[in-house]
């Protein structure tokens, strides 16, 4: 359950900015109200000052740490995404080392199957991933059985090669799917929100305390909310502004379609 409010929060990159420029501008105009009411207070201005810097320290800390591990996940589909096309192209040339029948066979399912992964990355929505990831499993399974019958039939070294180069595209499809399943936790997004919004109520008493009047800061909740919304966007695969472009499989098509 958690998971799904994760997921269906960080997934949408514009509404994680609004969610959260609401929420922190409200925590900074409560921490505005209890200094008007004066329900507590923080002895001396010092003291204040230090607390104040050390949470907001704290908060810069969790908010890099997040940033760190949405930036590595893009980072690691990306990479998955070039040794994606490696391993397609290394199937299609060693599909020649088959018998003529065998690697027509193979490499029809092969340009099929480099469509589908184009068409996986591309995706925007999850119905369409879905689709494509159906279709994958088909074609994987006919890619299989083109390089198992000959293998079968002659086992011999270079019937190997064609073999090894199919269970490395299989592979390199299961850890694209591992990777793009792999999603910051509840508890780091519940962490950074806790403390963004303590920040906040804060950064809000505080502000009124020393100057007095309806002052409701605002930097701090744009500043917070736009972080998150880089945050979101980076680590949501199909949502968002920024994706992984499938550039090499792309390539590999169109030097295939050439071919």
């Amino acid at each position: 359950m958690l998971e799904q409010v994760r997921s269906a929060l960080a997934d949408d990159p514009p509404v994680v900015l609004v969610v959260t420029f609401l929420a922190m501008w409200l925590a900074a105009a409560i921490g505005a109200r209890l200094a008007r009411r004066r329900i507590f207070a923080l002895e001396g201005r010092e003291v204040s000052i230090v607390v104040e810097t050390a949470i907001l320290t704290l908060l810069a800390l969790i908010i890099g740490f997040t940033f760190s591990m949405a930036l590595t996940r893009y980072d690691q589909r990306k990479n998955l995404e070039e040794e994606e096309a490696n391993a397609i192209g290394t199937a299609w040339v060693r599909a020649q080392l088959l018998p003529a029948g065998d690697a027509a066979k193979l490499r029809s399912a092969l340009k099929e199957y480099l469509e589908q992964r184009i068409v996986y990355y591309e995706a925007r929505d999850a119905g369409g991933a879905a689709r494509s990831d159906a279709r994958t499993g088909a074609l994987q399974a006919a890619m299989w059985a083109a390089v198992a019958a000959p293998a079968n039939a002659q086992p011999t070294a270079v019937n190997a090669l064609a073999v090894s180069a199919i269970n490395d595209v299989l592979n390199a499809q299961g850890y694209t799917q591992a990777a793009w399943l792999n999603r910051i936790p509840f508890a780091a997004w519940a962490l950074l929100a806790a403390l963004a919004l303590f920040c906040n109520l804060l950064v809000g008493f505080e502000v009124e305390r020393a100057h007095g009047g309806r002052v409701i800061p605002f930097v701090l909740p744009i500043a917070v909310s736009i972080a998150c919304c880089l945050i979101a966007d980076l680590e949501s695969p199909r949502h968002g502004l920024i994706h992984v472009q499938p550039q090499n499989l792309l390539i590999l098509a169109q030097s295939i379609r050439g071919s």
